[in-house]
């Protein structure tokens, strides 16, 4: 009897969803893939309490629970568990390894205004040329200086920090530890050097004391945790290994990026934020590049993220959440398709500070239409179809700039993550870009996750790169120029 194929389990967090993937390792005669496998989807809960808006992450831990006990059932001889997520928010965890308190998301409002604050206390050309990373109100820096003048008590009986998804691997393992693209996200890490930046932390005000050992992404921390487990398989010795792949889903989700090598390639990670960037073997921590927005994070094998935050599907989210008070029955099928059969030819900035808050998103929309003189959409598909043309025009516009800072051509731009589904945008993005767009791996960071354990538990033969699986494992849609761009 062939002994059972090795089969992992990623838990992806996105900031508006989560789902926990299976995925079993198979040799093909060209070589290895990944056949996966989704076993739990949920929502995962942002809540609003006091004016401030937290992570439920009790709920989230229970869907964690449920994930792991289906793939059990269904794979018996499940060999590990990973999770990644979004960056910059954090659980503080008191000496007894509890949480303080919930985690604040980092669209509340609490640290708007207080990057001043930082750059008081360290010069932004000292702080940028340390770090890499682009000034954003909600980054974890900022955070921490809101939690040091806002809530002290909470400061000073802390003693250490977990971002999201190390939280849930500390949750099921016992240990804490900070993955290396997760530290890499926080702008209290030295990009070059490859630790927790002490300059920074103390400058900032804390104590470097309170920051976890970091970890390189592969690491295995060890059997879950007995109690974590259903109650029938404790003391069976069924216990999967607890991996820290890439903890940072853009991490994951970069790994997985199908490129071949034979041509410059840039990305897009598509979902509720849109990540365009570059891999890169050093950081560029040019004035240039920080005038531009430009961000140098941690990827896989000690790579670059060379990227900008720019905003994603989040603003169509809203207005999907706001128009289902009217039509509970919408769906994203029926918006794209009125998209698609309306027109706008109008495009707005949508990094705007405004488009980043909750609420009101139809009318903030309406505005910044009458703003730029024009008039704005009265249909949904209208309105959609705007989002979708300006969100293409951002991307012509970013990689633009990401071509002017490093010098490379672009020849050809991956859309991974959940905005590869959407091939309205795809094509609009081909179109406003001028260049060949591939879409896919729709779900590139649980890929990624699930590439990273198959390789640290020595899984993946030496000599096969992950990309050749990732390719190899996903199903791939290409998109061409239709029109030479006119912006």
């Amino acid at each position: 009897m062939a002994p059972p194929l090795p089969t992992y389990l990623a838990i992806d967090l996105g900031a508006s969803t989560g789902r926990a993937v299976l995925g079993t390792l198979e040799r093909l005669p060209q070589g290895w893939r990944v056949a996966t496998r989704e076993v739990h989807r949920f929502r995962v809960p942002m809540i609003e309490e006091a004016g401030h808006l937290y992570w439920q992450v009790d709920a989230l831990w229970a869907d964690l629970r449920t994930a792991l006990a289906t793939a059990l059932d269904m794979a018996p001889t499940l060999q590990s568990v990973s999770v990644d997520s979004w960056a910059v928010d954090y659980v503080p965890l008191g000496a007894d390894g509890a949480p303080l308190r919930l985690p604040y998301a980092y669209r509340d409002p609490r640290t708007r205004g207080r990057l001043a604050e930082v750059f008081r206390r360290i010069a932004a050309d000292r702080l940028y040329a340390v770090t890499g990373i682009q000034f954003l109100d909600f980054n974890t820096l900022p955070q921490i200086v809101s939690d040091l003048i806002d809530e002290p008590d909470v400061v000073a009986r802390t003693e250490t920090r977990l971002l999201i998804a190390d939280y849930f691997l500390y949750r099921l393992s016992g240990r804490p530890v900070a993955e290396r693209t997760m530290a890499s996200t926080t702008q209290l890490f030295d990009v070059r050097a490859g630790l927790w930046s002490r300059e920074v932390i103390r400058a900032a005000g804390d104590d470097p004391a309170r920051w976890p050992t970091i970890v390189n992404s592969g690491t295995v921390l060890g059997p879950v945790l007995p109690d974590v487990l259903p109650a029938a398989l404790r003391g069976t010795g069924r216990r999967p290994l607890v991996v820290a792949s890439c903890s940072h889903d853009t991490a994951a989700a970069v790994a997985a990026v199908p490129a071949s090598g034979d041509e410059p390639w840039a990305y897009i990670s598509s979902g509720t934020w849109s990540l365009v960037g570059a891999e890169l073997r050093a950081p560029v921590l040019t004035a240039a590049a920080r005038r531009a927005g430009f961000t140098n994070e941690v990827g896989l094998d000690g790579t670059i993220r060379f990227l900008k935050n720019r905003t994603g599907m989040w603003v169509l989210e809203e207005c999907l959440r706001e128009w289902a008070v009217d039509d509970s029955r919408l769906a994203w099928e029926t918006l794209f398709a009125e998209a698609t059969a309306s027109s706008s030819g109008h495009v707005i900035d949508l990094d705007a500070p405004q488009f980043g808050e909750r609420g009101g998103m139809v009318a903030k929309l309406a505005a910044a239409c009458r703003d730029g003189g024009a008039s704005a959409p009265v249909t949904r598909g209208g309105m959609c179809r705007l989002v979708l043309e300006s969100l293409a025009d951002g991307y012509r516009r970013t990689l633009d700039e990401l071509e002017a800072l490093t010098g490379a051509r672009t020849r050809v731009v991956h859309i991974v993550g959940g905005g590869a589904r959407n091939w309205l945008l795809n094509q609009l993005t081909a179109d406003a870009c001028g260049r060949r767009v591939v879409a896919g791996p729709e779900e590139a960071s649980a890929l990624g996750n699930l590439l990273v354990q198959a390789r640290a538990l020595g899984d993946l033969p030496r000599g096969v790169a992950i990309r050749d699986v990732a390719r190899a494992s996903s199903t791939l849609s290409e998109f061409l120029p239709m029109a030479v761009p006119t912006r």
